[in-house]
This record gives structure tokens, C-alpha cells and sequence, in this order.
């Protein structure tokens, strides 16, 4: 039996010049849905798309659309970021000095919550807004820029967070975001992640699809 295994496959990663074809390719290998990092040149030194890209690409397909919006004051896009067609939406508690509120705002605009957080952010900024959200996003590489190598104390975070979970008796998705290939994607599965952004090692293959059913396989 083929493993289930989530796997979002990052639209960073993607040749935009053929971008509806790889995400029809992605689709039918069984990608769980779709991750588009939202940049704004601040609170990451790079600029990605936004809620239009969301938009154009809605109808081409049925996966969900899982936002990251790496951006200062998420506030002041999230209800276009749904209306373009977000499904989840990952805010970072760094980008925000309400993140509570912000979290709610997702939620009221009719998507589920998630909450993203940097590799040297300590992992007890979550706990007063875990029983709100839907998934956590353990950034495994410093957000900004496809392509950098995992950070592999993310592993011990994935058992952190998932020891905090289990104390508090919730349960929502582990997600990963950044590196994840081959030579991690079973650790991390085995301390917790639910479910893996993977953008580089997927593109770089080759073969987006077979490297999509092997990551799924290792990851169990």
C-alpha cells in the first residue's frame, strides 16, 4: 500500500514559466495541497507573489492552498489572502505584535489557522495560542530564500513541540518547512511532523512525481 504521507510541494520551487503543467504533474502524484510562501522584502530579505497568484491558480486545480504569509502587519492581507482562495493560513508570532488577534482574524475570515515560527524562536511563544490553531510550521532554515540546507536541530524541535502538545492534550498538524529531503524526512516523521513543505528537492530530482512517492514512502 502507497504511504499517505502529506507532502505540499512549495510554489517557490516551481518553473513559473510552466507553472499550471507542474502543478497538474504534482496533483496527480498525490501532493496533499499546495504552499505559497507570501515574501514582502521585510520581514524576510526577499519578495515572492501574493494573493493574485493565489487567485489565478484557484480554478486550475482542487488542492488546498496553504498560505505562508512571511510578511510585517499579516493583518492587512489575510482577508484577501482567503478570498484569493487560501485554505490555511500560517502567520509568524514574530511578524506581529498581536498575533492572538491576527490568528482570529484568519478564523473569521473562514480558513483554518496556522502558526509559523523561526528556527531561533523559542518554542514556548506558542504555547498561549496552540489550542487555537489548526497546524504549527517548524521552519527547519532561516525563511527568505528556497534552497537552503535543513538545520538539523529542527528534529529535536518537531519532539519538543509535540511533548508540549501532548501536555496541553492537543493535537493539531506538525507541519516542516525548509530542506526536507531524503536524508530527514523519516526522523522528522518518526518524533511527530504530520506533514513536509518540500520545494527544491522535489524540482531538482527530475522526477517531481517519483521523488514525491519516495519522500511519502520514507516518511511512512
Amino acid at each position: 500500500m502507497l504511504s499517505t504521507f502529506p507532502i505540499y510541494p512549495s510554489l517557490l520551487a516551481f518553473d513559473f514559466t510552466r507553472l499550471t503543467e507542474q502543478v497538474a504533474a504534482v496533483e496527480v502524484a498525490g501532493a496533499a495541497g499546495l504552499h505559497f510562501d507570501v515574501m514582502d522584502g521585510h520581514f524576510v530579505p526577499n519578495i515572492s507573489f501574493g494573493p493574485m497568484v493565489l487567485g489565478c491558480l484557484r480554478p486550475r486545480t482542487r488542492l488546498p492552498f496553504y498560505a505562508h504569509l512571511m510578511i510585517y502587519t499579516p493583518e492587512r492581507y489575510i482577508e484577501a489572502t482567503v478570498k484569493a482562495g487560501a485554505d490555511r493560513v500560517y502567520l509568524h508570532p514574530e511578524s506581529t505584535p498581536h498575533i492572538h488577534r491576527a490568528l482570529g482574524m484568519v478564523r473569521e475570515a473562514g480558513a483554518e489557522v496556522g502558526v509559523a515560527i523561526n528556527p531561533g524562536t523559542p518554542l514556548e511563544v506558542l504555547v498561549p495560542i496552540l489550542g487555537m490553531v489548526d497546524g504549527v510550521l517548524i521552519m527547519s532554515v532561516n525563511p527568505g530564500f528556497g534552497g537552503q540546507a535543513f538545520i538539523p536541530a529542527a528534529i529535536g524541535r518537531v519532539a519538543e513541540l509535540r511533548r508540549m502538545m501532548l501536555k496541553l492534550d492537543i493535537s493539531p498538524d506538525i507541519e516542516v518547512d525548509g530542506g526536507v529531503d531524503y536524508s530527514n524526512i523519516g526522523a522528522l516523521a518518526a518524533v511527530g511532523m504530520t506533514g513536509a513543505v518540500v520545494g527544491t528537492a522535489l524540482f531538482n530530482s527530475g522526477d517531481p512525481a517519483g521523488t514525491l512517492q519516495r519522500l511519502r514512502g520514507l516518511a511512512g
